[in-house]
């Protein structure tokens, strides 16, 4: 049964895994939407640029959150992240979702709304979700909004139906968080297509195209291509998804709109 979330409303969350979607119409003048997820500690900090997940850092290093391509479901689209809850690291306290608009307002995209499956069940319950929320931009010039939260609470974890607008992108969202930014790149770089790993027949993760790294503290962008690293053993598979979820790591990339 689907559960219909009001906005400001808490729900308990006894799934494992959550795969939290993204869905709108698009349209003439509407903008692309983006999903990202960040991870966040008590104080409500990342523990560093990593736990940043979003289009030019899409997998997490830990293997437990993700970005997921982008679909077309009938009229609409979506954009998807996922997220393991049982297994996250102590550290982590929230996991805040975010949609960022490409080149617009939020205000302008229709039928904006964030709907929660079980990550797990893949399509074992018909591909409905568990709870949904429709997102309503608070106006103005918002091109980021925060839409929703998984949170610790009692032992296990809620998701709180929560929005905040940002007319500064994902950038002011960054800051918010602690999330160092290099501004010199204001572009979108979607992350390209996933190749084959040659050893363990798994799909390897695709590198931001430019971006700044922890090892790079004054902001240089990372070059575009890069020797190929020596084969490594194949790493365990992360919390129940086919292999394909569990790639390579990645260092801590951002780059703003």
């Amino acid at each position: 049964m689907t559960h219909a979330m009001a906005q400001g409303s808490d729900m308990s969350v006894s799934v494992a895994a959550v795969r939290a979607v993204l869905r709108w119409t698009p349209g003439a003048g509407v903008p692309d939407v983006d999903a990202c997820v960040i991870l966040l500690d008590d104080k409500g900090r990342v523990r560093s640029d990593a736990d940043f997940v979003f289009y030019n850092q899409p997998r997490h290093p830990s293997g437990l959150a993700r970005k997921l391509p982008k679909k077309r479901q009938g009229e609409g689209l979506t954009d998807s992240v996922e997220t393991q809850l049982t297994r996250q690291d102590p550290s982590v306290d929230r996991m805040v979702l975010v949609a960022s608009a490409d080149g617009g307002s939020l205000t302008r995209v229709r039928s904006l709304r964030v709907e929660l499956h079980d990550a797990g069940a893949g399509d074992a319950a018909g591909g409905e979700p568990f709870a949904y929320v429709d997102i309503q931009p608070d106006g103005g010039a918002s091109s980021a909004l925060i839409c929703g939260e998984l949170r610790r609470a009692g032992g296990g974890w809620q998701f709180r139906a929560v929005t905040k607008g940002y007319d500064t992108g994902l950038v002011g969202v960054a800051a918010e968080f602690g999330i160092s930014v290099d501004e010199t790149d204001t572009g979108h770089h979607p992350a390209p297509e996933p190749a084959n790993d040659p050893v363990s027949g798994r799909q390897s993760a695709p590198s931001a195209r430019s971006g700044r790294s922890d090892a790079n503290p004054q902001g240089a962008h990372s070059p575009r291509s890069a020797p190929a690293p020596a084969p490594q053993p194949a790493p365990p598979i992360a919390y129940g998804y086919p292999p394909a979820f569990t790639l390579p790591p990645q260092g801590p990339q951002f780059i703003g709109r």
